[in-house]
């Protein structure tokens, strides 16, 4: 009988033990997203180490100037005055013969920890990896990039996390802002934090007034308007695109309706139409995401959302100079109304 496959651990699970100074022996983090790994490195070099101790107990190399055996040898050495010591592989993915790391992972030196930083891809080490995920000596962090959909909660719990609260059309507006890119959500949710202070309340009146997003006319509300087929509503804000280009996109703005209208579309398709069967569909995490996508489907059937994303299609090949030689934000007005009128 096979052994249960173990949960792939999260960046909150390993942040929290971190933070109680429960450590791996191994660490080896990789992926395309570079801020959790940065963010964990950083994380476990300051909690297993005080500063003075780095002086003797941290070694932090690049997998292009060491091999597997000169990493080991490191690790095997004992800490100077220390309860550990911590040795840093930044660029683990240039280290040859990195399979020998699961002789190590074995019977790994319980007085160092080992952090191999693996940005933009994984490792190529099978066997090792292997080993790890299937022992207690290691973890693999595997760090993907954001997806649209999950930015707003991951803004939402990183707010949370910090004892501020977010509702949830600000969090909307941030993460129409910033998109996938972590470093500048973190970035600018930092300064929203700071500014509202522990137990503050971050709200579309400070992000308007700190972050210069007006939180009357920006993507969220016009995606709110073309669901509700707001008519007036949404060509206020197409007007107010077209006399702010530099602030709103017009690649950014279709972008977001060409996923919530594929999203719809698989929501509308969805064999199980329940609630846990439209989060299963749609790769949602959580019930007020289906309810979000959900409200559309009292105005937009399925054909109608076909058509749709024929005619973000039609504008994106427009845009880009073929058939058309209209302005884009002309294009973007053409393409809001045959949303609303199809």
């Amino acid at each position: 009988m096979a052994a249960p496959k173990k949960e792939a651990v999260t960046y909150s699970q390993l942040a929290t033990e971190i933070s109680r100074r429960v450590f791996r022996p191994i660490y080896l983090l990789m992926g395309e997203e570079s801020f959790y790994i940065d963010d964990l490195e950083q994380k476990i070099v300051a909690g297993a180490l005080s500063e003075d101790e780095r002086d003797f107990n941290l070694t932090v190399c690049y997998g292009v100037d060491v091999d597997a055996r000169e990493v080991i040898n490191m690790c095997k050495r004992y800490p100077v005055m220390a309860e550990r010591q911590v040795v840093v592989v930044r660029e683990a993915q240039n280290i040859k013969d990195a399979d020998i790391f699961k002789f190590y992972a074995e019977k790994p030196q319980q007085s160092t920890i080992l952090v191999l930083c693996n940005k933009n891809g994984n490792m190529k080490a099978p066997e090792f990896i292997k080993q790890l995920k299937g022992g207690n000596t290691g973890v693999v962090f595997e760090s993907v990039k954001l997806k649209d959909a999950m930015v707003a909660k991951v803004i939402a719990d990183y707010a949370g996390d910090r004892r501020c609260n977010i509702d949830s059309k600000s969090a909307a507006m941030m993460a129409d802002y910033v998109g996938t890119d972590v470093s500048h959500l973190v970035n600018e949710m930092d300064k929203l934090i700071m500014l509202v202070g522990e137990g503050g309340r971050i709200t579309p009146e400070v992000i308007e007034r700190n972050i210069g997003i007006s939180k009357d006319y920006n993507n969220f509300e016009l995606e709110d308007a073309i669901k509700f087929r707001k008519v007036e509503k949404a060509f206020r804000i197409i007007d107010y695109f077209t006399k702010n280009p530099r602030k709103n996109p017009s690649v950014v703005t279709v972008s977001l309706l060409f996923n919530y209208f594929s999203t719809l579309l698989l929501a509308l398709t969805a064999k199980d139409k329940s609630e846990r069967g439209i989060m299963a569909q749609i790769d949602a995490k959580s019930p007020y995401r289906v309810k979000m996508v959900m409200e559309g489907a009292k105005n937009y059937n399925t054909a109608q959302c076909v058509n749709i994303i024929g005619y973000i299609r039609e504008f994106d090949r427009k845009s880009k100079g073929m058939d058309s030689r209209q302005g884009e934000y002309v294009l973007l007005r053409e393409l809001i109304a045959k949303i609303l009128y199809c």
